[in-house]
């Protein structure tokens, strides 16, 4: 048996599993051009200097981690009352959100071995956050989204870090995408506000 590289599509009877896999990095995606730009713009939106200056996260790895991880989470928070396209999008830029984290670990070294560890350790982290946060933001408890984003963003704290100015930002923001039309969600041109 020659060893090598299945072309793509074609199966691969020793590892089934395999076909399917590799069957997705070919399919053409024809929302490309709508998750780039709007995968920019959520991500110019987490880099915002006024995130770091005036709202008390550390502009780090893990801050910046810890803001688009936020803005991701309020993207996909607007997208769930989406129709079927909005959906397909968040979930398109929640994938390249996790491709650019470990593009990035990779570049940051790490062995390709320890990879995979490290990006289920930040994908458990990133879906914690959503459930925190969404319990907080589905209630409008600002007091208990300021604890929550304390404690992950500030976990080495020994006092308590006042976060309640990126809580008020963090529900401007949702109301503020929620204002936004379906058609701005579906061609990828969904923004968010600045720091006020």
């Amino acid at each position: 048996m020659q060893q090598g590289r299945t072309p793509l599509g074609v199966l691969n009877e020793a590892f089934p599993e395999k076909t399917m896999i590799f069957g997705l990095f070919s399919k053409k995606n024809s929302n490309q051009a709508i998750v780039d730009r709007q995968y920019q713009a959520l991500t110019s939106a987490a880099r915002m200097p006024e995130l770091y200056e005036r709202l008390n996260v550390p502009d780090t790895v893990m801050g910046r981690f810890e803001m688009l991880s936020a803005v991701m989470i309020l993207f996909f928070r607007r997208t769930r009352a989406s129709g079927t396209s909005g959906q397909e999008i968040a979930q398109e830029i929640v994938d390249a959100f996790f491709q650019d984290i470990d593009y990035s670990i990779r570049e940051l070294g790490i062995g390709d071995n320890s990879v995979p560890k490290r990006m289920k350790k930040l994908a458990g982290m990133f879906y914690g956050r959503l459930e925190a946060y969404a319990q907080a933001m589905d209630s409008r408890d600002a007091e208990g989204l300021a604890t929550a984003l304390g404690r992950n963003i500030h976990p080495k704290a020994k006092e308590a870090v006042d976060m309640r100015g990126l809580a008020d930002w963090m529900f401007a923001a949702e109301d503020y995408l929620l204002s936004q039309s379906e058609d701005v969600i579906a061609t990828g041109s969904a923004t968010l506000p600045k720091v006020a």
